[in-house]
């Protein structure tokens, strides 16, 4: 078997672990600590993000979308894939190392995405880029920490509370959408997107694109 070979380490937000860069062969995997984060292997749900969210904007012309996390770049080609060529998506990443391995040794991974006319790339909190709009955004999708029960940053839970999807709501067009990505169900967490004043879809969509193997969830919340 190829063996792991670690490419590169990054202080994570937080300070008590470091997110670590690993390639196997054509394989990348994300850690934090002894957890792994992301795997290039296993695009499915993150894909999922982003044509979930176009099929319920199909009637929008011109969408404006932010994209909470670049992680491996899975939701954003999708993005760019499913949303038309007048639609503007902003991606804001809170680590700079993440932005400079989908540059550097992922770029292949990544395929030119970050260059795309239509995307911008910032390096900031989401949160803060999400509190600062007023009625901006079409869709908000947050793939952020593997979702509100998030390993990395306990400061991501505002981003979940209460304070944090009021924002997302203010934030967001009449009719918008905030997509949000877990690892696993949150009865707690779909309670709350509802009573902040979302109308909210639950999915539950594979990991892979296999019809194999873990499922993981997506809530789709309109903004009235």
């Amino acid at each position: 078997m190829i063996p792991w070979v670690e490419l590169d380490s990054a202080e994570a937000p937080g300070g008590r672990e470091r997110l670590r860069l690993k390639q196997r062969g054509t394989e990348f995997s994300i850690m934090l600590g002894a957890n792994e984060l992301m795997n290039s292997r296993l695009s499915g749900s993150e894909e999922a993000l982003a044509t979930l969210t176009q099929e319920r904007l199909a009637n929008v012309a011109k969408p404006t979308i932010l994209i909470g996390g670049l992680g491996m770049g899975f939701t954003l080609r999708a993005a760019l894939a499913a949303f038309p060529a007048e639609a503007r998506i902003q991606v804001v990443e809170l680590v700079p190392a993440v932005v400079r391995w989908a540059r550097g040794p992922m770029a292949e991974l990544h395929a030119g995405s970050l260059a795309d006319p239509r995307v911008t790339i910032v390096e900031s909190d989401v949160a803060k880029v999400i509190a600062e709009a007023n009625a901006v955004y079409d869709a908000i999708l947050l793939d952020v920490d593997n979702g509100p029960e998030g390993l990395t940053i306990e400061a991501n839970d505002a981003l979940y509370a209460h304070r944090g999807l009021a924002a997302a709501r203010v934030a967001l067009k009449p009719g918008g959408i905030l997509a949000v990505w877990s690892q696993g169900p949150d009865a707690r967490f779909a309670a709350r997107l509802k009573r902040s004043g979302f109308a909210v879809e639950e999915m539950r969509v594979r990991a892979s694109r296999s019809k194999r193997g873990a499922r993981h969830v997506i809530w789709l919340a309109r903004r009235a």
